[in-house]
């Protein structure tokens, strides 16, 4: 039963604007460390290492902070207003996951979680720590526990009122409080979110392979995107919606009114040849205030030639000016478009010409992989 001081917690996390709330225990959660180990130990974390480095403070929020007793779960809504699937079948735009296409969500929901946390401990004297995302903490786990929901076969959190769309941020409280009943798993006999992986990086419910999944490959790979994952790619240039946007339970899900989430125009459905035209200071100023900003300009215009070379012939001659890019990681993916949209002898010539010149290792792979590719063809 909910006391009078989870009840005042409660109000308080309502009227900073978070639209569900739970508590859960700081204590180890069954299953979750050993999780994450296995996780590891089997290279899912891909180039991840700060995943690895800290596994065991990530199994409970009481070894992260041993003064931590309790979890005041915050989740705040963000469910777009149209489809974000539709933007696949417009090769021309590129697509931005729905959570980045306007404030960075960190810099909102931690302010909200101080607000709440400062009122908390002002009344109770209690000492508090909060976290979104950026510390080694298992939100999705705790807000299991707290009763927010389940862990769908996508690895990330269902809600009955918010299907797949929550933001989570976590509030440790050095104070015993009362905590939410466990949700049950209600995803049943349901597999869309595994199937519409387009690069197949899920084996099994729960069991994601994070070299094979876009969000990972356009976001926290540093190289070249692997060759036979890049047609998968498709017009995804920051992340993936897929898995999430195919959940059945996103039918009862609310549309977000926070106009801090709103798909800002430029980045509602942005065209590849313009930002593939970004130098390092238009793409600051782009996407200031954003988190796509956070992986920038070489490796967000290689996430866009890539998605050029999946499109049309129209990107052929935004895709030309990137081979004599300054970073090689764009030089690299320039390479793999150009082959994807030119004629085999525009392409041959190409290569002739610039091969020759090019003094990095990387990007001269990229040519003789596209010229063995070409010969393939032609057999």
């Amino acid at each position: 039963m909910t006391g009078k001081t989870e009840a005042k917690i409660r109000k308080w996390v309502a009227e900073a604007g978070f639209d569900a709330c739970g508590i859960a225990p700081a204590s180890a959660l069954p299953g979750v460390g050993a999780a994450l180990s296995d996780f590891v130990a089997e290279g899912r974390h891909g180039g991840m290492a700060w995943m690895a480095e800290r596994v065991g403070e990530r199994s409970s929020l009481d070894a992260l902070w041993p003064g931590a007793k309790s979890a005041v779960v915050c989740a705040l809504n963000y469910g777009p207003a149209d489809d974000p699937l539709a933007l696949a079948a417009r090769r021309e735009c590129g697509a931005v996951s729905v959570y980045a296409r306007n404030r960075d969500y960190h810099d909102v929901v931690k302010g909200r979680l101080k607000q709440v946390a400062g009122k908390i401990a002002a009344a109770f004297g209690a000492e508090v720590k909060v976290f979104v995302d950026t510390a080694p903490v298992m939100e999705k786990p705790l807000a299991e526990r707290a009763g927010l929901g389940w862990i769908g076969k996508h690895g990330n959190l269902v809600s009955r009122d918010f299907g797949s769309w929550l933001f989570l941020g976590v509030i440790a409280v050095a104070m015993d409080l009362a905590c939410g009943a466990p949700h049950a798993e209600r995803c049943g006999t349901c597999r869309r979110c595994l199937d519409a992986c387009p690069t197949g990086a899920f084996d099994g419910p729960r069991r994601i392979d994070a070299r094979r999944c876009v969000s990972y490959l356009t976001i926290e790979h540093a190289g070249p995107i692997p060759r036979g994952l890049r047609a998968g790619i498709g017009n995804r240039i920051y992340g993936c919606d897929d898995c999430l946007a195919v959940c059945p339970w996103n039918r009862f899900a609310k549309v977000s009114a926070e106009i801090k989430f709103a798909a800002r125009p430029d980045l509602a459905a942005p065209s590849l040849i313009e930002l593939a035209a970004l130098d390092d200071a238009a793409f600051r100023a782009r996407f200031a205030g954003s988190p796509v900003k956070r992986i920038g300009r070489a490796r967000f215009v290689r996430n866009v030639l890539v998605a050029l070379g999946n499109g049309g012939p129209d990107g052929a001659d935004a895709v030309r000016a990137r081979l004599a890019d300054a970073d090689p990681l764009v030089r690299g993916a320039a390479v793999w478009a150009a082959f994807r949209l030119l004629a085999a002898d525009d392409f041959a010539a190409l290569a002739a010409h610039m091969e020759k010149r090019e003094k990095e290792a990387s990007v001269r792979a990229e040519w003789t992989a596209a010229r063995q590719d070409g010969k393939d063809k032609t057999r």
